[in-house]
């Protein structure tokens, strides 16, 4: 199970793509409003979520997903409650993955201290400890997986998979949406 975290004003490409090529590779995904089960994104985009932060099993977990958008990222860093989850996740060495600007809370809580990470270009100053990659759609370091930007969201996702459910069902999904790199 893969919970995906929503605040309002997320980016609704970094939320759509992962949670559509997650669960077309056979992964389930649930959709947590951290202020409720509607949820709008960054560009008007309402969701209703599968669930809110009281629903997530940590137990069934294998991921926490967390997609950027600065109203989103805002929403989390300022749940109590969002970011123990966050944190509990890491703990217990479940995935824990960021993309754009979603990556910067991860390094306030001190998840990517010495690990390999990317985020949106121009907020690397806000990664604190993470070693920075560039020029790069996302990146992995053990249990930790960034990316940069909506641009990147198809490659990220890819990532995800291939970390889930290896590489094979990850280039089956690439074929599937006839994607090219």
């Amino acid at each position: 199970m893969v919970y995906q975290l929503l605040g309002t004003g997320f980016e609704e490409v970094e939320a759509v793509t992962p949670c559509d090529l997650l669960r077309r590779a056979g992964v389930d995904v649930k959709m947590i409003g951290i202020d409720g089960l509607s949820v709008t994104g960054g560009h008007g985009i309402t969701f209703i979520c599968d669930g809110t932060l009281e629903d997530v099993d940590i137990d069934q977990a294998e991921m926490i997903l967390l997609p950027g958008g600065l109203g989103g990222v805002n929403s989390i860093r300022s749940s109590d409650r969002a970011l123990d989850l966050i944190q509990t996740f890491h703990r217990e060495g479940k995935y824990v993955a960021a993309i754009c600007a979603a990556p910067t809370i991860l390094a306030q809580l001190h998840i990517t201290d010495g690990c390999l990470a990317t985020c949106y270009p121009g907020m690397e100053g806000e990664m604190g400890q993470a070693v920075m990659v560039s020029e790069t759609e996302s990146v992995q370091d053990g249990r930790i997986i960034t990316g940069t930007s909506a641009g990147c969201a198809i490659d990220f996702s890819l990532q995800l998979i291939t970390a889930l459910r290896g590489r094979d069902a990850a280039d089956k999904v690439a074929q599937a949406i006839v994607y090219r790199r």
